[in-house]
């Protein structure tokens, strides 16, 4: 069943000019300041707006911000005093991401009905249990829970009942009975499923127990289809003949882009390596000369190997951070002394050292923006912290752990410092990969040899 037909046409104001008493933004600094309860200077811009419930002026606030997962954002407000109308939405600011991102969270708990959700425009939102299905542009992008996001398809769902009661009784019914099967969830009678697919990959769902692993959310990144390219607005690349074959092993390609962190025009440089020992890889590296940021990615060179790789190291001295390291994008990482797990294409690509790979998962985890200011939890601030100090002892070479990598495409490295010998410290395993890693590998479905022959009667 899908609500496209219930749900609210986005924020009912609309703009005719600014209120002699708008907040002024900074006239110096960035458009786009990071969220932060400690900045003062961070003030929403109020702009008096015409409400469209009742047709007089209310107020709209606009809030311009950068968090993580999301590059930068616009919160909007609305709110009419007369009427009492209010509407509150987000809109990406930022690009596209890469690749496209599915949430599937088991809903179990009142707990997991309060997850923060950032949910866009372009994210589909299902419930399979329910067969239901709030379709991607229906609704404007918000930042919300759980529970709020049922609410707003029950109250989409609502919005029409009286008209269809008088002119069909029989659909109206219906509808008031899948309503009530919505009502029944947020009452947690019994578990289900939520699924939110953002072809965009700017959607979120909160991990309650970060830095820890998160049973109940399994998080899948994904490349686009042409008809999600298409559907974002994105050119679709026609692929190029080259005349001419060219070696890529001696020259350093540069390609014009856009800078991650204030979308000035940048450079990226490309270069194919041979990591000794290992495989060729294809390194990019971006330059802002604007903002000063720069970022590098890491793309495998050659196919899939036929086995998964599973690399342990034993972290017993402050050397061990000077290894050389590939983290393909495929590769999870886990650090069992700190019940931690990093899952596939989170980082994305990296060739660092075993260092600098384990400041960006510092980084990453206590920037998370759900545990910041004065609406995080203490519990989880302090455990956020402890994890922060175990990480830093492991860095300084004061506490001994366990390095995990596991990569079922085989396309991640360690360095061997004993090579061409074995390493005591270092253990690698291959494996054969499981039906669901060929899944999400999208092997299943590739079929290298016999193909000719299905093509033979077309000829």
């Amino acid at each position: 069943m899908s609500a496209s037909g219930a749900v609210q046409p986005g924020p009912r104001g609309a703009a005719v000019g600014p209120s002699p008493s708008a907040a002024e933004s900074p006239a110096t600094g960035p458009l786009f300041r990071p969220l932060s309860a400690e900045d003062e200077e961070q003030q929403p811009t109020e702009i008096e707006s015409l409400c469209m419930n009742c047709y007089r002026n209310g107020t709209t606030r606009l809030l311009l911000t950068k968090i993580p997962f999301f590059r930068e954002i616009i919160v909007s407000s609305f709110f009419c005093e007369h009427c009492g109308w209010n509407n509150t939405e987000i809109q990406s600011a930022g690009r596209i991401q890469d690749q496209g991102v599915r949430y599937t969270l088991t809903v179990r708990s009142q707990e997991d009905m309060n997850r923060e959700v950032v949910k866009t425009d372009s994210a589909t939102t299902r419930i399979p249990e329910l067969d239901f299905e709030i379709p991607a542009f229906s609704q404007k992008g918000a930042l919300t829970t759980v529970e709020g996001l049922i609410s707003r398809a029950i109250s989409g769902l609502e919005q029409d009942q009286p008209t269809r009661r008088a002119t069909e009784h029989a659909i109206a019914e219906r509808i008031d009975e899948f309503i009530g099967k919505l009502k029944d969830l947020k009452q947690m009678d019994s578990p289900f499923t939520l699924i939110i697919d953002d072809p965009s990959g700017n959607s979120f769902v909160e991990n309650p127990h970060a830095p820890q692993k998160d049973d109940a959310l399994v998080i899948t990144h994904y490349n686009r289809t042409p008809q999600q390219a298409e559907m974002l607005g994105l050119q679709a690349e026609e692929p190029e003949e080259k005349s001419e074959e060219e070696d890529l092993r001696n020259e350093v390609l540069q390609f014009n882009t856009n800078c991650p962190e204030c979308n000035a025009p940048a450079q990226t440089n490309m270069k194919l390596v041979q990591i000794p020992h290992f495989k060729e890889v294809i390194i990019m590296a971006t330059n802002c000369e604007n903002c000063g940021h720069r970022t590098n990615e890491v793309k495998s060179g050659g196919a899939v190997e036929p086995l998964g790789t599973k690399i342990t190291l034993h972290i017993t001295d402050p050397s061990d951070m000077t290894r050389d390291l590939l983290k393909s994008e495929t590769c999870s990482v886990e650090i069992p002394e700190l019940e931690f797990e990093l899952g596939m294409a989170v980082l994305g690509g990296k060739f660092t050292t075993l260092e600098g790979l384990l400041k960006d998962i510092r980084e990453l985890v206590t920037k998370n923006p759900f545990t910041l200011g004065d609406s995080s939890n203490p519990d989880q601030s302090e455990k956020l912290q402890e994890f922060s100090q175990k990480l830093d002892q492991i860095i300084e070479g004061k506490m001994k752990a366990h390095f995990v990598m596991d990569d079922p495409a085989g396309n991640s490295y360690l360095q061997n410092v004993y090579a061409p010998e074995d390493d005591p410290e270092m253990k690698v395993e291959r494996y054969k990969r499981s039906f669901d890693q060929n899944e999400e590998l999208g092997l299943n479905d590739m079929k290298t040899e016999g193909y000719e022959a299905g093509l033979a009667p077309q000829r």
